[in-house]
């Protein structure tokens, strides 16, 4: 059996109970449904309360702009549905100029993470640096949770580990072209590690440019265990124990 820990359903353009199904017959057990926006938060919430193997968090993605409180995300991160506070972190990629304002969103979601002991959902991109310093100066430790779609180098990951977060791998681990994040792959402890699609982005090979969903999460599993050397039945067993042992309010909604 296999976990998407990170997808966003709400995004995907099929009908649901078709990308679910599929996801059903690929043993895909249980998905995390990201939320990105706080105005998609109502429509992401809606999915997971229909569906008991999928949960919710709740977050804005560090490119939006929208303001958010403390207090707001502790209010609606609440729902027992919900079983993590993100995406959040930093993208100095997408975004220029004074990110200040990106940086404090980032803390809002930790302290609020701390308040609610949920886990965070951390996205870094061109900021490795400022996001492991923002973590450790919030205590993030704390409450820890994963660096999803992890495509940074080996010493961003031991820093993560060391206070507790996950590494994820998504597709993009599966391109001819991600030697690094191949290697890097390698060295993570089966114990420490979790695997998502980020659908309906970075789908796997063989479907690499075509719409991602949860069902290609084997294909990025069935990846790493031949890339790490260890039998698939090994491999799913641990890091769907990974999953559950992180996100404990999920492993009530199996």
């Amino acid at each position: 059996m296999f976990i998407d820990s990170h997808c966003h359903l709400d995004l995907l353009s099929e009908d649901m109970a078709t990308v679910l199904a599929r996801a059903k017959n690929n043993n895909v057990q249980h998905i995390l449904n990201v939320c990105v926006k706080l105005a998609d938060f109502p429509a992401v919430l809606k999915t997971a309360i229909a569906h008991p193997n999928v949960s919710a968090s709740v977050g804005l993605h560090p490119n939006e702009q929208e303001q958010v409180t403390v207090d707001q995300l502790v209010q609606l991160g609440q729902h027992p549905k919900v079983v993590a506070i993100g995406e959040t972190g930093l993208d100095y990629f997408r975004s220029t100029g004074d990110l200040e304002w990106q940086r404090e969103q980032f803390r809002t979601h930790i302290r609020a993470a701390k308040i609610l002991k949920k886990p965070l959902i951390i996205h870094t991109r061109a900021a490795k640096e400022d996001t492991i310093r923002i973590l450790q100066e919030e205590n993030a430790q704390a409450v820890a949770g994963v660096m999803h779609c992890f495509t940074e180098d080996l010493a961003i990951a031991e820093q993560a580990m060391a206070m507790g977060f996950a590494i994820s791998f998504s597709g993009v681990v599966t391109f001819k072209n991600a030697t690094a994040i191949q290697t890097v792959a390698k060295q993570i402890p089966l114990e420490r590690l979790l695997i998502e699609t980020d659908a309906p982005y970075l789908a796997p090979e063989p479907y690499r440019g075509k719409p991602n969903e949860p069902a290609y999460v084997k294909h990025t599993a069935e990846y790493l265990a031949r890339l790490r050397g260890e039998p698939i039945e090994v491999f799913a067993k641990q890091t769907t124990e990974n999953f559950f042992k992180l996100f404990t309010g999920a492993s009530h909604s199996r």
